[in-house]
């Protein structure tokens, strides 16, 4: 956990200095992510009147676990291939969707209505995104004959990264359009939409509850691209690992900075169209041998 929160922090004074650039900003120092969550630890926690309390605390610790327990399975797999257990890639991917379900149903118990239309968009929105991912981490399990995730790495340290093929660009590109929705990074970031919905799903949260969600949304940021850089990127030492992943997320913000947000019906017609059929092709390509 201190591990993914340290990157995760470091990750965001990336998306922010590089969005800072764009904007031809100076941009924060290196410890600005630290000194907001710090501050946020001393404020005040202002807690619903109504509603299931439990779950409203309990919504963003889980978030956090869940990205903590997937970078755990991950960077245990890098280090050690042959560790592990059977679907275990299947088993992150049901993790990934972890927060935000903790995001759904912490917006619920807030009794916000702002909060519930997040909610609302946030389950259509993980309906939509969720079809296209899968197929495409289907790829290079059918190339690895392996669901267990240090196969799939292994697999590409000795014969290269899947991405180099046809159906392993194919699917990393559905995919990178597939996590730029689960970071919750522009133009898919219907759920929180501070200037329609005053924040959305958090809109309620305050003091050390909103400092765990902008920790776990920081995790995130690290634990998601770097899913992708091991399941299809993955061959190379650390330091090209690394490399990889700053690439990647510096695609993240460049297409976060240059497009506006969409619509939640937009969102799903994307999602279940053009990427969905391209997540398809990639896995009959995968299948044919490509």
């Amino acid at each position: 956990m201190a591990f993914i929160s340290i990157a995760g922090m470091f990750a965001s004074y990336l998306d922010r200095k590089i969005t800072a650039r764009i904007h031809w900003r100076v941009g924060p120092s290196l410890k600005q992510p630290y000194y907001d969550i710090k501050k946020l630890l001393i404020k005040e926690t202002i807690l619903p009147a109504n509603g299931p309390i439990w779950l409203f605390v309990s919504a963003p610790l889980i978030s956090f676990l869940s990205v903590a327990l997937i970078s755990d399975i991950m960077i245990t797999s890098w280090f050690n291939t042959g560790s592990g257990f059977i679907g275990d890639t299947v088993v992150i991917f049901y993790l990934f969707a972890i927060p935000a379900v903790a995001s759904i149903l912490g917006a619920f118990a807030s009794q916000s209505p702002y909060a519930s239309l997040g909610a609302s968009r946030e389950i259509k929105l993980l309906i939509a995104y969720e079809v296209p991912l899968f197929l495409a981490m289907l790829v290079p399990i059918i190339k690895a004959q392996s669901v267990l995730f240090g196969k799939i790495i292994s697999a590409q340290v000795y014969n290269g990264s899947f991405a180099a093929s046809a159906s392993g660009l194919l699917a990393l590109i559905v995919a990178i359009f597939c996590i730029q929705a689960k970071m919750g990074f522009t133009p898919f970031d219907l759920a929180e939409a501070e200037t329609e919905l005053a924040g959305g799903t958090q809109a309620e949260y305050s003091g050390p509850l909103l400092a765990v969600w902008k920790l776990s949304k920081m995790a995130l940021t690290v634990a998601a691209p770097l899913f992708l850089v091991m399941l299809f990127w993955g061959a190379g030492g650390w330091l090209i690992i690394l490399l990889k992943y700053i690439v990647l997320l510096i695609v993240a913000v460049l297409i976060k900075n240059t497009n506006p947000r969409v619509k939640i019906n937009q969102a799903m017609k994307f999602f279940l169209g053009p990427v969905s059929i391209a997540a398809v092709v990639a896995v009959l390509l995968a299948w044919k041998g490509y």
